[in-house]
């Protein structure tokens, strides 16, 4: 019985959001929403995080990934270095969208250990975003990510798509971002590495939040 009701709510929801998507390819107008800074511009030090190395995406990958602006920075706090990454979207109207991390790591040879989601609370608050464990060769990393849409964070990528077209429909607007942090694991400091990752980004997202358009 369960999984008949589970069956037939996929089946309405999938309903829903063809629906909801004819309208939003149809509209006649989706604003791009820019930031009011470029990411550049940033925070280097955030709350006990100060900036250790200022990276880049090259020409080829971002070619690929079709975004209005990125940042890729490597953090220093007191337990050692975070990476984030952010790439951010002003309209998703002509096809530009985040590319999931639970895609393009595997993509890139890195296997899953872990996969799931995990609840992180910041400021009275609490967000729920996704939590990769993945390995290359001798070498492990946590992942967090999740994706920051006008004020929200999202970890679901069915929901993320829910909100896209629900917002260019009623708001005129389909701006996103794809918020990701990433933590090296040494050998046998599996607890610490993720200590590392959660402090970061409950230290993060309030800046984050603040950052992008709301």
């Amino acid at each position: 019985m369960m999984q008949l009701l589970r069956s037939n709510y996929l089946r309405l929801l999938t309903l829903v959001l063809i629906v909801q998507a004819v309208l939003f390819y149809t509209a006649s107008h989706v604003d791009a929403t820019p930031l009011a800074s470029p990411l550049s511009a940033f925070p280097a030090t955030v709350g006990d995080f100060h900036l250790h190395e200022e990276g880049f995406v090259d020409a080829e990958t971002l070619a690929v990934l079709k975004a209005d602006d990125t940042l890729t920075r490597t953090y220093m706090g007191p337990k050692g270095p975070a990476n984030l990454f952010i790439a951010y979207f002003k309209t998703q109207r002509q096809g530009q969208s985040p590319h999931s991390p639970k895609n393009c790591l595997p993509g890139a040879g890195w296997q899953q250990e872990v996969n799931g989601k995990i609840d992180v609370p910041v400021n009275g608050e609490t967000i729920r975003v996704n939590n990769f464990v993945v390995s290359k060769g001798g070498n492990k990393s946590i992942v967090l990510y999740w994706y920051q849409s006008q004020g929200r964070v999202i970890a679901d990528e069915f929901a993320a798509k829910y909100y896209l077209v629900s917002d260019s429909i009623r708001n005129h607007r389909s701006d996103t971002a794809l918020v990701r942090v990433v933590v090296g694991v040494p050998p046998g400091m599996d607890a610490q590495a993720h200590d590392l990752a959660v402090d970061f980004v409950k230290t993060m997202y309030p800046a984050v939040k603040a950052y992008l358009p709301r």
